[in-house]
């Protein structure tokens, strides 16, 4: 192979191994003289189980940094995730994030914001070759990114593909929208790596890509406990480092109600945790945008009709009666699946018209607002059991107090909620996300939801076959497995925890109405502190499953694996360690 490697003058130094106390003697001064490079000790080399093994500087390894050693060898290189198809050089360049020069031909608006893109682009160059970014003498890199689509919406219809190649030395990413263009330069940014110097590049690639699926998502919930827009921020960052494309916001629950919605004030008002810890307008309005730059589309969720309590109470008081029952009500066990209590009242029609309002203040704040999550987990049917007015509610429709029947006023919540967002954007065609719950068995789902209008997002082990019956009655489907792939496991009860080799390993089921899943981060145990290394690298192991679909499992995917993480702590964000640094170093050794 033919590699450009760079000279660095060397120091030999002849010691004197006669006398036991000049060998310690020796070992300092070769370590402060070798190479020249203050403190380079190690070359690696690419062996042939295509893994790279450290060695002593002075030895006939090729390469000054383990991270360029991984551009070049194995069949995926540094990649993360996978590409569809692609060939590269073993010929590298040195190069400095300055010294990228752009040229953009998109339409206007679309064009704006790519040239944001950059700038993400360049910080994350910097971020990788931190202090030693040297800009003396590395050479200018020419990169055409070219586009046509002059929309900037994401959906499970939009073509993320690209292209990425170089042609007489100028690198081209070519792709039919910015959220193709901009993998384009995620995947660009990925042939880079840190040597002791500054930064390296490949010299020449072809680059043909695509995701597997069109849905690759992580869940975050900001209700049970409060996350700034400084770690959502992180959380976004590392979406876009590993072409995750849709975040699910979980804004509200029972516990808190954080964003302050501009008709509905009181909902924040009594619901947050304190008036520091709330989502303004402005806030969600600046998340959108850092998301958009990133790949990535936001999806809210309100949960009801159950999840709803803390911040409901102001009903009375407005003369709206009950706008939700069972609030904090003990004991919680009886009425509700985790403390505390609530549940809204489908009883009171008044509720409907708030829930309008509340829809508007958010989908005002969203540039696409045809895809929503109204939650619909987790109803304890023992709360509205017990509540009079719903009781009375159901006699006067001649009904009862069976199951069935509190079913039936379970759809009749949905209908109604969904006839209020519909009235609120002026049709019918919108998309629907629910999670499955008992409404959605396969025993009465066709009687309260219609598949053309619903999303099922499945939570269910991975044995468990709702997911085949549902695909089966026609059903789409976003599926986030129990077993595998809920973060927040193995940190209460009897939950187990995932590493990151079953994330990996968690194939979905194949069909085409499957549009992809979701890692989820819920946080009942869980504080802003912990928050990166709990979601990272996980989610990044999710990612390439989502992305790729690979055929192979997370062992060959783990030299890669810990060059993404390392790639996620540069860029800001508190991954968990998933090795001691030397296994880092001495790839396949610790195995």
């Amino acid at each position: 192979m033919n590699h450009l490697i760079f000279n660095a003058p060397q120091r030999l130094l002849s010691c004197s191994m006669q006398k036991r106390s000049l060998i310690v003697l020796c070992a300092f001064v070769i370590g402060a003289a070798v190479a020249g490079n203050e403190g380079q000790l190690w070359k690696w080399t690419c062996n042939s189980k295509n893994q790279c093994i450290r060695q002593e500087y002075n030895s006939s390894a090729e390469y000054l940094s383990v991270e360029m050693c991984r551009l070049v060898c194995g069949n995926y290189g540094a990649f993360w995730p996978i590409p569809r198809q692609f060939n590269r050089s073993t010929v590298f360049v040195k190069v400095h994030p300055n010294r990228f020069n752009f040229k953009i031909d998109a339409p206007g608006k679309p064009k704006k914001y790519f040239e944001e893109v950059v700038g993400v682009f360049q910080s994350n160059l910097f971020a990788e070759c931190g202090p030693n970014c040297n800009e003396a003498d590395e050479q200018f890199v020419n990169v055409e990114v070219t586009f046509t689509s002059g929309s900037m919406d994401l959906d499970w219809t939009t073509d993320e593909s690209y292209r990425l190649q170089t042609t007489d030395g100028t690198w081209q990413i070519i792709a039919p929208n910015f959220y193709g263009a901009r993998h384009g330069l995620e995947t660009l940014s990925q042939m880079v790596a840190p040597y002791p110097d500054g930064l390296v590049m490949l010299k020449s690639a072809l680059v043909l890509d695509k995701p597997y699926y069109p849905h690759r998502s992580l869940l975050l919930d900001t209700a049970r406990n409060y996350f700034s827009v400084k770690a959502i921020k992180r959380q976004l960052d590392g979406m876009g480092s590993s072409k995750l494309n849709y975040l699910h916001w979980h804004i509200t629950d029972s516990q808190s109600f954080p964003f302050v919605s501009k008709q509905l004030p009181n909902l924040s008002a009594l619901g947050a945790y304190s008036d520091k810890q709330v989502y303004t307008a402005a806030d969600i309005t600046e998340l959108v945008h850092y998301a958009l730059l990133r790949g990535v589309r936001i999806i809210m969720e309100v949960d009801a009709p159950a999840h709803a309590g803390n911040g409901w109470q102001w009903g009375p008081a407005a003369n709206l009666g009950n706008l939700a029952v069972c609030i904090n009500q003990q004991p919680w066990r009886q009425y509700c699946v985790e403390a505390p209590c609530g549940q809204l009242n489908p009883a009171n029609q008044n509720v409907y018209d708030v829930l309008k309002m509340l829809y508007n203040d958010l989908t005002d704040l969203l540039p696409q607002n045809e895809l929503f999550h109204m939650g619909g987990d987790e109803i304890v049917l023992n709360c509205w059991n017990t509540t009079q007015e719903i009781i009375d509610y159901l006699h006067a429709q001649g009904k009862g107090q069976t199951k069935s029947d509190f079913l039936d006023l379970w759809g009749e919540f949905q209908e109604k909620a969904l006839a209020k967002y519909d009235e609120l954007l002026g049709h019918k065609d919108s998309t629907i996300m629910l999670w499955s719950s008992e409404l959605t068995t396969t025993d009465v789902i066709q009687k309260y939801l219609d598949p053309k209008r619903y999303v099922i997002q499945t939570w269910v082990p991975s044995t468990d076959p709702l997911p085949n019956d549902l695909l089966n009655k026609g059903y789409r489907l976003v599926i986030s497995t129990k077993n595998a792939w809920y973060l927040d496991h193995g940190f209460w009860g009897t939950t187990t925890y995932y590493g990151w080799r079953t994330v990996y390993n968690n194939k979905l089921t194949s069909h085409k109405n499957v549009l992809g899943g979701e890692v989820c981060m819920w946080s009942e145990f869980l504080s802003e502190e912990a928050l990166d290394g709990r979601v990272w690298p996980r989610a990044a192991a999710a990612a390439e499953r989502l992305w790729a679909n690979p055929s192979t499992k997370s062992d060959v995917a783990e030299s890669r694996m810990h060059r993404q993480r390392e790639r996620l702590v540069k860029r800001g964000i508190e991954a968990e360690t998933l090795t001691p640094q030397w296994c880092y170093q001495n790839e396949g050794q610790c195995g």
